[in-house]
């Protein structure tokens, strides 16, 4: 069991790296004492979740990576990280929520994660059940397997489009597994989970926001669900889009006003592509004039201009 221990310390530390703001030391033993308090029933439970591939499915989140990666978070997430909105987070107290934010880093789902956690009160709730759409990237890394770890997730497939080499399928594969996804997903809304909804489809590599994409509206037509858009700035430094490593760096999440789903889709007459501009224009409003992408002019979407107005009560 030691030697599990130690590989799980030495790999975490190894993949933070040798800054000048981590004492390896410090960090190593602080690591082994959340490990130890848990025991080794809780450490042979995650080294199985860390290898678990059970297809397009639900896997449920880790205690111990949790807490681990709260215990790291101060070492890279600047002070002056926070979120803004977080009144928005009571008004879908209890409900199913997808958040709909902007794709900027690998390590998106993880801010939002800690940074409501942090938040405390309804936002902290909010964090404690999360769910994350997952590509198949994530399956493939042992250090992004844990970092997923630290909330539910979803595995859903990704077309060629949007999809590394790595995770690419077919046209009817894609389609198979998609519909699997989205039932696995909707299920885990009437289950009262809050689902993490990355519409682009795949990280920005500029910054500023990519076309959603028009089927991830079927994510939102389980009943009852409220869609909270967000918006994420600062995780680009955090773990660059080119970078094997996690820097030090100030993000802000800004949760915008919650809108119920089916409302939304009823306004649009059932056009997935509306429905999904709609809430790409709710986010980029969240967002500074450098990050809104293509929908920096609500001009080029005139029919999904007129869906932003919808509000919650």
């Amino acid at each position: 069991m030691n030697a599990s221990k130690h590989a799980l310390v030495e790999g975490i530390v190894e993949f933070l790296g040798g800054r000048a703001l981590l004492d390896r030391d410090d960090v190593r033993a602080a690591l082994e004492r959340e490990i130890d308090r848990d025991g080794v029933e809780s450490l042979l439970a995650l080294k199985d979740r860390l290898c678990a591939d059970d297809g397009w499915a639900y896997y449920p989140p880790d205690g111990l990576a949790r807490r681990i990666h709260h215990l790291l978070a101060g070492r890279f997430l600047a002070r002056e990280s926070r979120v803004e909105g977080t009144a928005h987070a009571s008004a879908v107290a209890g409900a199913p929520v997808v958040i709909a934010a902007n794709h900027l880093s690998y390590a998106d789902a993880n801010v939002i994660e800690m940074l409501l956690h942090q938040s405390g009160g309804d936002a902290a709730h909010l964090a404690n059940r999360l769910t994350a759409l997952a590509g198949p990237k994530v399956f493939t890394s042992r250090e992004r397997r844990f970092s997923s770890l630290c909330f539910g997730t979803v595995k859903v497939p990704q077309s060629a489009d949007v999809s590394s080499d790595e995770a690419v399928l077919d046209a009817r594969g894609v389609a198979r597994a998609a519909r699997q996804a989205i039932g696995v997903a909707q299920a885990r809304l009437v289950a009262g989970d809050a689902l993490v909804l990355f519409g682009e489809g795949t990280r920005s590599r500029s910054g500023g926001m990519q076309r959603m994409l028009a089927a991830v509206a079927r994510y939102l037509e389980a009943p009852g669900t409220w869609v909270v858009p967000a918006g994420l700035t600062g995780s680009e430094a955090l773990f660059p889009v080119d970078g094997s490593r996690l820097q030090p760096a100030r993000v802000t999440l800004t949760l915008g006003h919650p809108v119920r789903a089916d409302a939304l889709l009823a306004a649009c007459d059932g056009d997935r592509r509306v429905a999904t501009d709609a809430v790409g224009l709710a986010i980029a409003q969240l967002l500074p004039p450098e990050y809104r992408g293509v929908y920096a002019n609500a001009d080029d979407f005139a029919d999904a201009c007129k869906m932003v107005a919808l509000r919650a009560d």
